[in-house]
């Protein structure tokens, strides 16, 4: 899991290489334990950050619905963190 977030700032395969999403790069989708344990936050927060409707949509963590799967992209994950950061 902490494997795809760093492969994607080594430039290897990563989602952020081509500029779109291809079906190649599909292997680094992260899962919702996966998001979780890296953030170091409880699988209920992140749940709660993909749909709040308290919070605007820009605020929330960036997602992908595959069925009633939820998984993220390491990119937008990272994308979300620096986001938080500038805020604080």
């Amino acid at each position: 899991m902490a494997a795809a977030l760093h492969s994607t700032t080594t430039g290897h395969g990563s989602l952020a290489d081509s500029g779109d999403q291809s079906l190649d790069d599909l292997h680094e989708l992260l899962t919702v334990d996966d998001v979780a344990a890296l953030l170091k936050v409880s699988r209920k927060w992140v749940y709660e950050h993909t749909r709040s409707r308290k919070m605007p949509r820009s605020e929330r963590l960036p997602h992908i619905k595959l069925g009633k799967y939820v998984r993220f992209g390491p990119c937008a994950v990272r994308a979300f963190l620096a986001k938080r950061r500038q805020k604080a």
